[in-house]
């Protein structure tokens, strides 16, 4: 049966629904998601679908999250108020237990810090509170010599990053996301989603994961004593799998900058816009050294956590480099475990989102994102 693509597509893209109605209909029959694009800040793609689900749907976007926290911290970076190549602890004193002390912010948000986790690992309350998080991870030993590697910090970077801009302002990362990027602009994409906005999030649906899949997951993440199994807290029992975290009030409340935000793909693809192009009369929000800057691969080769080829600029995936290699050199953004992707290449001008309902498998971005950014950048580099 031929399920129904709701949306629309601007001159130019009409092969990006296509491409993206052929994915749709080899998938199960509850599948729910959206893709938006945007080019030079103009929206061409908007489409979702899914029984009860409409463009003003909001998802759990897991680590898609931390584009969001580190588009903070480059605008803070970019107004002088931080310094990539000062200490942590110039911010933030106590950070420099354990050996920790020679640390800069810059290796802190190319995850090469080596605090991905606790030994002791953490409660599900305690995983929707930055605060409580960055307070017990100034305590913790790195598990590599800070610097000579670098993992994915999934559960903790936002945490920690969030922690020295705090320090630096008087603010909290969340505070000053909503002040100087979602309000201003409108954008669906939330870090702390307001009780008002409950009734249009759609909870997460795990998918269950082939006998080879399950094979990897149980190997990386299940063995209590694993770098993978503590970065992603599953050696703590009960506190369940991090993908379905959003499924928590608590969590959504409070936005965890990791893993705790909530968007629909017109958010994550506006977020990206606003942070490249004018939008709606507004000046790009970010400046081309600041671009420049943030699009740098830092961190690339063998992630010690995911035990996969992965690359990160400062704080955000050099998106190219790690998952698409056909996007502009300096393309940046952020991949969530649920599925999501979202990202921005200034070379074309196009901003991407795409969330879905039911959790990929393996965890990252889910498979089709390659087909639909590929088909999104071929339209784009047409207009």
């Amino acid at each position: 049966m031929t399920r129904e693509i709701h949306g629309t597509v601007a001159t130019g893209f009409e092969a990006v629904r296509e491409e993206f109605a052929a994915f749709v209909a080899g998938e199960l029959p509850d599948y729910e998601g959206q893709l938006c694009a945007h080019v030079h800040g103009r929206r061409v793609v908007d489409l979702w679908v899914g029984e009860g689900s409409d463009a003003a749907s909001l998802y759990g976007v897991h680590c898609s999250t931390q584009g969001a926290a580190h588009l903070v911290v480059a605008l803070l970076v970019q107004d002088g108020t931080l310094e990539l190549d000062r200490r942590v602890t110039y911010y933030w004193p106590e950070f420099g237990a354990e050996g920790k002390a020679a640390l800069t912010l810059r290796d802190l948000l190319t995850h090469r810090a080596g605090l991905v986790g606790l030994d002791s690992g953490f409660t599900a309350w305690e995983l929707a509170d930055d605060r409580v998080i960055a307070e017990r991870l100034a305590d913790q030993r790195p598990f590599w010599r800070p610097g000579t590697a670098f993992g994915h910090h999934a559960l903790v970077i936002g945490a920690l990053t969030g922690e020295v801009v705090r320090r630096a302002t008087g603010h909290t990362l969340q505070a000053v996301y909503e002040e100087r990027v979602r309000a201003p602009y409108g954008i669906d994409f939330h870090l702390g989603l307001p009780e008002a906005l409950e009734p249009r999030f759609r909870s997460v649906q795990p998918m269950a994961p082939t006998p080879k899949q399950q094979a990897v997951l149980d190997a990386a993440r299940r063995g209590p004593h694993t770098l993978s199994s503590i970065a992603y807290n599953t050696h703590v029992p009960g506190t369940g799998e991090p993908a379905e975290h959003p499924n928590s009030r608590t969590v959504r409340a409070r936005g965890p900058a990791s893993a705790g935000g909530v968007a629909a793909a017109r958010g994550l693809a506006g977020m990206y816009a606003a942070a490249i192009s004018e939008v709606a009369g507004r000046p790009p929000l970010l400046k081309p050294d600041a671009l420049a800057e943030v699009g740098q691969v830092h961190s690339v080769g063998h992630d010690l956590v995911t035990r996969t080829h992965l690359a990160f600029g400062l704080g955000f995936q050099a998106t190219a480099e790690a998952w698409y290699p056909f996007l502009g050199a300096g393309a940046f953004g952020h991949s969530g475990s649920g599925g999501s992707q979202a990202f921005a290449d200034p070379r074309s001008g196009l901003a991407y989102g795409y969330t879905r309902r039911r959790r990929a498998c393996p965890d990252g971005p889910a498979p089709e994102n390659e087909r639909l950014v590929r088909a999104v950048h071929t339209a784009a580099l047409g207009v």
